[in-house]
């Protein structure tokens, strides 16, 4: 009875019965894991060859095809397989006479989700369904655990993001946002060679926390017995790169802030930062604006793209305005610097936010701006004049010293892109980081630290110079119409699994 029980048990559990086939297989001698196989074609390519045959038509042509089993049946002496490679489906007709009893059998025995490699001949069914006649095929891995039920795709957003590799089998069409996700990168690094930018790689680990207000990453270098920090951004690096001489540089890469989750946000996020001397807050603007033509040029096809529900036109001239017209414009009455700090504090609470008491002018405008304008912006907006405040590393305008010479670009009310015209003086930027280092002593911790060397670097001289930063996750949603910065990341970070 025990004996009967196990048994019972084994087949009653769809990965037991798989592991029992794995096994037979490895006892019979064979080898359920397979190794390299010499395929001809794709999918696609029997699409785009032989979809001019007419329904029961055979051939002689010959090919040898390897995918994934998604579904089967089996009908008697004939079997059908629907199997899928990187490029799509091809249905696999399998026959007893041509493939010998026990080659067949064998062929029956395989279970959904096995990857597999055949060689036959192409023809189409009788029902006109395009097909390879197999005549030999070879297990290549044995799947243990059976695809998500019938197939019929994966809901659970849990388990899609937590489980991506199970997503990727079940939800075919998530591959095609990764697959633009490329395109996007790649565009972008094309488009800035073009510009004449050369890329550099700088370093993940930072001694000092830098080129962002953010919340690091802490870690301890073991070699050198002290902390250091994830980087937050790659800006003060790739600076120091001007100060030597590059003219123009850029990086794509990855930057990690330890802070919290939202659909636009995430603690490790891609960007690209890029610096160019002898231009300005106008010539960012123009590259920033070829960069994301280049990218939606390359995903879409087309610079009008729909992003939930909204028609986002990337072409023609995008519009400029400063933080504080927008900012009067969405709250209905006067924001600047003429207003006293009392009824910038009055303001902001009337339209729902909140003043703390560190905050001076500049930071309350930024934060109006925030609470009454931003999910207004849905066509590409340049905002600039951003105060001096909130731009610890921007240059000050020559004429209003309470504000810099910096933008942010928003689309679909959120921000793709970051600007300066960079700070060049060593003396105000020191200035500014002592008043950096004053915030962090009165508990700030996303300010920034003194970085010594990079004064030091600015010391020698920096040419004038422009910078952006651009949001690579924010893009790809945008050109994917992606609700969730998830959506277009392979491996989200997830609490732990229950």
């Amino acid at each position: 009875m025990a004996d009967e029980s196990q048994v019972q048990a084994i087949e009653d559990d769809p990965i037991e019965v798989r592991k029992a086939k794995r096994q037979a297989i490895l006892e019979a001698g064979g080898n359920p894991y397979g190794h390299a196989f010499d395929y001809s074609h794709h999918a696609v390519q029997i699409e785009e060859g032989w979809s001019h045959l007419e329904s029961g038509d055979s051939t002689e042509d010959a090919v040898a095809m390897c995918g994934r089993i998604i579904a089967k049946r089996v009908q008697g002496k004939v079997s059908f397989f629907t199997m899928r490679d990187t490029t799509g489906e091809i249905q696999l007709f399998c026959r007893i006479n041509v493939l010998g009893e026990d080659a067949y059998a064998q062929m029956k025995d395989l279970d959904v989700g096995d990857w597999i490699g055949v060689w036959g001949t192409v023809m189409k069914t009788k029902r006109g369904q395009l097909s390879v006649a197999v005549e030999r095929f070879e297990l290549l891995s044995k799947s243990l655990r059976p695809l998500p039920e019938k197939f019929h795709g994966l809901a659970d957003k849990e388990i899609r993001y937590r489980q991506r590799y199970v997503d990727l089998i079940a939800n075919p069409e998530v591959r095609d946002a990764f697959v633009k996700r490329s395109k996007i990168v790649s565009a972008g690094r094309r488009y800035m060679e073009e510009q004449g930018f050369y890329e550099v790689e700088t370093p993940f680990l930072h001694s000092i926390i830098g080129g962002a207000n953010a919340k690091p990453f802490v870690t301890h270098f073991n070699a050198l017995d002290r902390d250091y920090y994830l980087r937050i951004a790659t800006e003060l690096p790739l600076k120091r790169l001007l100060v030597g001489g590059f003219e123009r540089v850029f990086e794509i890469g990855r930057q990690f802030r330890n802070e919290g989750m939202d659909p636009y946000h995430n603690p490790e996020f891609t960007t690209m930062e890029a610096y160019q001397a002898f231009t300005d807050l106008d010539g960012m603007k123009r590259l920033t604006q070829g960069f994301i033509q280049a990218a939606a040029l390359a995903a879409c096809g087309t610079l009008q793209v729909e992003y939930q529900g909204q028609t986002i036109e990337l072409g023609g001239e995008w519009r400029s305005a400063s933080m504080m017209e927008l900012a009067s414009e969405g709250a209905g009455e006067d924001v600047s610097f003429e207003r006293t700090r009392e009824e910038l504090v009055e303001i902001l609470e009337r339209n729902g936010g909140h003043a703390e008491a560190a905050w001076g002018k500049g930071k309350l405008i930024a934060e109006i701006f925030e609470a009454v304008a931003e999910e207004k912006l849905v066509q590409p907006t340049f905002v600039c004049d951003h105060p001096l405040e909130v731009s610890p590393l921007a240059k000050k305008d020559p004429d209003n010293p309470e504000i810099t010479q910096r933008f942010e670009l928003f689309i679909c009310g959120h921000e793709y892109a970051n600007a300066f015209n960079e700070l060049n003086d060593p003396i105000d930027q020191a200035e500014r980081f002592h008043a950096q280092v004053a915030a962090k002593d009165m508990g700030d911790d996303e300010a920034m630290g003194f970085d010594a060397d990079y004064i030091r670097a600015l010391e020698y001289g920096m040419p004038p110079a422009g910078g952006v930063g651009i949001g690579i996750d924010r893009l790809v949603m945008l050109l994917t119409d992606s609700e969730s910065i998830r959506d277009v990341l392979l491996f989200p970070h997830m609490r732990e699994e229950a």
